[in-house]
């Protein structure tokens, strides 16, 4: 990871007290937010850094804990500080929305959910839960990112992301909108539909549905199609899973026979129309 350190980013003094956080926060989130600095491609991951320390050092307890990093690792500290904290770790509880709220309509500018996923990227989603006697905003990883199914890296959609839902809908009767299931079919095609491409009928065998499907020209067996929104239905006002099929071409001996019994079902059908 990169060397960085929150009172340097935030330009503090290790003394600062909470207000002075506060507004240095306030200030350099003003004077670095993107939409003053359309030209600088840097701005986004500047605000990123500046929402990160402020989380952190605006927090008592985490601060005490980096603190203690600090002194014990020098420059190293924010190494050690990542290791033990995710992003919905350091957020968890900041009022940093709050703030960065107020001065965007004070100044016209882009809220807190635009400039959080223009920084972190649109895998991160924040949602906000009202239920009685609580009320909080969560930070959450790992949606819409366009893996393959079984893919890695998708903090949601693991064991992790089981514990987490769990929790949420527990303790607060939250559910979080989750993807639906990608599913995986195969069609069979003819090697000169594979080489040709064209349009192919297809039925889904996990769902029924009927479907024309697009085959693109110089298909090779084993290649795979992906059908976006045609996977699994998704949950809470989650998106459509998707449908990946694995493309299998007909041998000639089997198209022969194909044919053959095309033919013939074409001519019994004309002598029961005589």
């Amino acid at each position: 990871m990169e060397q960085k350190d929150y009172y340097e980013i935030l330009r503090l003094d290790k003394e600062a007290g909470q207000k002075e956080v506060r507004d240095a926060y306030r200030r350099l989130a003003l004077l670095c937010h993107p939409d003053r600095n359309r030209d600088d491609p840097k701005a986004a991951a500047r605000m990123k850094e500046i929402n990160e320390a402020y989380a952190v050092l605006s927090d008592p307890r985490k601060r005490k804990e980096y603190d203690a990093l600090r002194q014990a690792y020098g420059s190293s500290a924010y190494d050690q500080f990542r290791q033990a904290y995710s992003e919905q770790d350091i957020f968890r509880g900041s009022d940093i929305q709050q703030i960065f709220e107020e001065l965007s309509r004070a100044f016209g500018f882009r809220g807190f959910e635009d400039i959080f996923r223009e920084s972190y990227g649109p895998g991160y989603r924040t949602f906000e839960f009202r239920r009685p006697g609580a009320f909080g905003r969560v930070f959450v990883s790992g949606f819409g990112t366009g893996q393959r199914p079984g893919a890695r890296g998708t903090p949601m959609a693991g064991w992790f992301g089981k514990v987490i839902r769990y929790g949420l809908k527990k303790k607060w009767g939250v559910q979080l909108p989750e993807k639906g299931k990608d599913l995986q079919d195969s069609i069979v095609i003819s090697s000169k539909l594979a080489q040709d491409g064209g349009r192919a009928r297809y039925i889904c065998r996990k769902t029924g549905r009927e479907l024309i499907v697009t085959i693109p020209p110089h298909m090779k067996p084993g290649q795979q199609l992906r059908l976006k929104g045609m996977g699994a239905p998704g949950r809470a006002g989650g998106e459509t899973g998707d449908l990946y099929m694995t493309v299998h071409i007909r041998g000639p001996l089997l198209q022969k026979i194909r044919d053959l019994m095309a033919r013939i079902r074409s001519g019994l059908a004309s002598l029961r129309g005589k």
